[in-house]
């Protein structure tokens, strides 16, 4: 019975790492991110793009960084700076291809808090999100 149990120890040693490392390595190849797209990905992209408007289809074409900014400005003027320099950290974590951007977008929410809600306001909601660019965005509108 002692042998058995070895024997099955054993096996078990050398095949489970192969087969935790081949599924590992298939689970990751099949996420989006991996740069392989199936076809059913290919043509239903395809198929959105024929059935979006024009507008739409140029916003798809214009860069993250652009759509980020305009899409945080929009949520600040509906709510508040803060609201939106938390989005920009979040934003920035979440896809950290957008981090050499990060200095750019904060420093042109702040011009845009100051054509919203004055110099003075505006500072009131500066804090140290990409470097403090948005006071420096706000000082420069003042």
């Amino acid at each position: 019975m002692n042998q058995t149990a070895r024997r099955i120890g054993r096996s078990l040693a050398l095949v489970l790492p192969v087969v935790l490392v081949l599924s590992g390595t298939l689970a990751v190849s099949s996420v989006p991110w991996a740069g392989q797209r199936s076809e059913t990905q290919l043509l239903t992209a395809a198929a959105e793009n024929v059935a979006a408007p024009a507008a739409a289809r140029t916003e798809q074409r214009r860069a993250p960084q652009d759509v980020l900014l305009d899409r945080l400005v929009g949520e600040m003027e509906r709510t508040d700076p803060g609201v939106a320099l938390t989005h920009l950290q979040r934003a920035v974590e979440d896809s950290p291809s957008l981090a050499p951007h990060c200095m750019s977008i904060a420093r042109d929410l702040g011009a845009a808090a100051v054509r919203v809600y004055g110099p003075t306001r505006a500072q009131s909601f500066s804090r140290p999100v990409c470097d403090t660019s948005f006071a420096g965005g706000v000082a420069a509108a003042s």
